[in-house]
């Protein structure tokens, strides 16, 4: 989708707005991406910061959001400001950047339905598309084993000095939860970075001008918007343990089940379902409301609110992920 708008140039450098914006698809997290008929690489919705006519970036942000895929945005908050020279590469395809850096300011959106998207280039898909490695909810991941952890081993190998050796082989140890240390979930930044460093994403070859690795993990985005929704994700996995804010993602009623599977979407981890389940208790999030949801096949599951009056009162701030296991 190509911006109405066309940006400022001030000092060769045009302002844009990218957008993370996650939704609830049932009970699995979708985001929200931009696909060129042509096949080019998918990309995050993007447009330009008009001064004359935005008073802020946000009002701008929802704007174009609005014209171009027809989605009202509710939870938005801002994310990260992306400058890196060459950030570009290809082109954000921002309309009169003409080689000038490009700077984009990026939000984090919410929102509790995948709702139909107006314009045939926009889509709903799984996060876990750009990011298998990330997804642990049916155990550690035969690509992470297999593949990154050995182009991995052998990227730190080929360091040389020892002491250079030893330091990328503990960040490789440390990020990616192998030899005994813990998987840290909130740290799909840092993973992507350490693979985009070591050559093992596509991104790395194709901003280098070099052959692609044959270790090209997950699908490809344009320009840094793969690294952009890292830190999304990073974001909001490590934000619903201190802020309520998955319920920005789930509807007005819902069962706990299906909130389960929601924050195990997003976390990427199986969680352990009655230590789940009283740690909700004790925070006071939900409610039950006396209703039933009908189903088929099994036994109805009663539905809960979200006790907003949990945040005034000054009780739990956010969610206890209690895994299933130690991966």
């Amino acid at each position: 989708m190509k911006p109405d708008l066309d940006p400022g140039v001030l000092g060769r450098v045009v302002v844009g707005l990218n957008a993370v914006i996650f939704a609830a698809d049932g009970d699995e997290l979708n985001v929200l991406v931009t696909e060129s008929p042509d096949g080019g690489q998918p990309a995050l919705p993007f447009g330009p910061f008009d001064p004359e006519t935005h008073r802020t970036f946000e009002i701008g942000l929802r704007e174009w959001v609005r014209g171009q895929t027809g989605f009202e945005l509710g939870y938005v908050e801002q994310l990260y400001t992306f400058g890196d020279r060459g950030r570009d590469a290809p082109v954000a395809a921002l309309a009169g950047s003409d080689g000038a850096r490009v700077v984009s300011v990026g939000y984090l959106g919410l929102a509790p339905e995948a709702r139909v998207l107006k314009g045939d280039d926009a889509r709903w898909v799984r996060w876990s598309r750009f990011f298998p490695w990330e997804d642990h909810r049916e155990g550690r991941p035969a690509l992470l084993t297999e593949d990154i952890e050995p182009a991995l081993r052998s990227w730190a190998d080929e360091a040389g000095v020892p002491g250079r050796r030893a330091a990328r082989f503990d960040r490789v140890r440390l990020t990616f939860g192998l030899d005994g240390a813990p998987w840290n979930e909130e740290r799909a930044l840092d993973r992507y970075e350490l693979l985009y460093e070591a050559g093992l994403v596509a991104e790395a070859a194709r901003d280098r001008s070099e052959a692609p690795s044959e270790h090209g993990v997950g699908e490809a985005m344009a320009s840094d918007h793969r690294r952009i929704l890292a830190t999304a994700l990073s974001r909001l996995r490590g934000k619903i343990k201190y802020r309520p804010i998955v319920f920005e993602l789930t509807p007005e009623l819902f069962t706990l089940s299906d909130l389960q599977k929601l924050v195990e979407s997003i976390s990427g981890l199986s969680l352990h379902k009655q230590n789940f389940r009283r740690s909700l208790g004790r925070a006071g999030f939900v409610e039950g409301t006396g209703r039933m949801q009908s189903s088929t096949g099994g036994r109805p599951a009663e539905l809960h609110r979200f006790t907003r009056d949990t945040m005034r009162s000054g009780g739990a701030l956010g969610l206890t992920i209690p895994r299933l296991k130690e991966m």
